[in-house]
């Protein structure tokens, strides 16, 4: 991973799309701190498209959706994409699955859900479980004590034995049964919402993540760029981000707006 610093303006003026995590990407010890939502807002106002591609629930991101400076938002590791119209007052909302096929999942990651709590002691169902519509999130260290990568392992297992996916956040192992990611849904919405090719998307698409389920989205885009808390979990990436940020959380993501805006402050020059 080389520093952000050593990323070019002329390679940055490329980029017309942000796609950001959430969660120790955004956030900082689990809160969006001024600068970072600064830092989102000023994005947009420059004519970025500015997409969150989060393993967090239905509920949140039809808030996100609604009220942050976003255009879209994908949500629970790709299991839809929500994009709000302001003009007309609609919500647009794509899902992988029809209902029927996420009420049997729904079913079968109840049969997970249990399983893991009776085996792996520490964990917990993550606090916004209820708002989900289509995966299972298990609580690691979010509010509960963080629970030694073993443990994580072993939740892990219990989801890809039954049958299902799961990824490593920071906070969460979400598992869920579907052929999706946040890389699929990411490219259905550019796609469907941006007339974007793949080709496009790969010259003018720049990702910011922090853990293990962004994986996908550093193997795809070559602009891609961690958090400095990414260090924590290299060590379970194959796939690493191209450039790193001096910062950590969202004192990284707001590093890497930074670099963004001065490429359109040079087009305005």
């Amino acid at each position: 991973m080389k520093p952000l610093s050593e990323l070019s303006l002329e390679t940055a003026r490329a980029v017309r799309v942000v796609l950001t995590d959430i969660d120790d990407t955004l956030t900082t010890d689990g809160l969006l701190t001024g600068r970072a939502y600064a830092a989102l807002e000023r994005l947009h106002q420059a004519g970025f498209i500015v997409i969150p591609v989060t393993g967090r629930p239905a509920g949140w991101c039809d808030h996100i959706a609604r009220m942050w400076p976003v255009d879209a938002v994908v949500g629970e590791n790709g299991a839809f994409y929500f994009r709000y119209d302001r003009e007309r007052k609609t919500m647009q909302q794509h899902f992988w699955a029809s209902p029927e096929e996420r009420a049997q999942n729904r079913s079968r990651l109840a049969a997970i859900e249990s399983e893991v709590l009776a085996t792996v002691p520490g964990c917990a169902l993550a606090s916004d479980q209820p708002y989900r519509l289509a995966d299972l999130a298990i609580d690691f260290c979010e509010d509960v004590p963080a629970l030694a990568e073993t443990e994580v392992d072993r939740i892990v297992s219990i989801f890809e034995r039954a049958g299902a996916q799961a990824k490593v956040s920071s906070i969460h192992v979400n598992g869920w049964f579907g052929d999706y990611d946040k890389l699929t849904m990411a490219r259905t919405l550019l796609a469907d919402g941006f007339n974007m090719n793949w080709d496009e998307a790969r010259q003018s698409v720049i990702y910011a993540g922090d853990s293990p389920n962004d994986e996908p989205m550093f193997a795809a885009f070559p602009l891609s760029v961690g958090v400095a808390n990414i260090q924590a979990f290299a060590h379970r990436l194959k796939h690493k981000p191209a450039y790193m940020t001096q910062g950590h959380s969202g004192d990284g993501f707001a590093e890497l707006a930074d670099l963004l805006l001065r490429t359109r402050s040079r087009e305005i020059i």
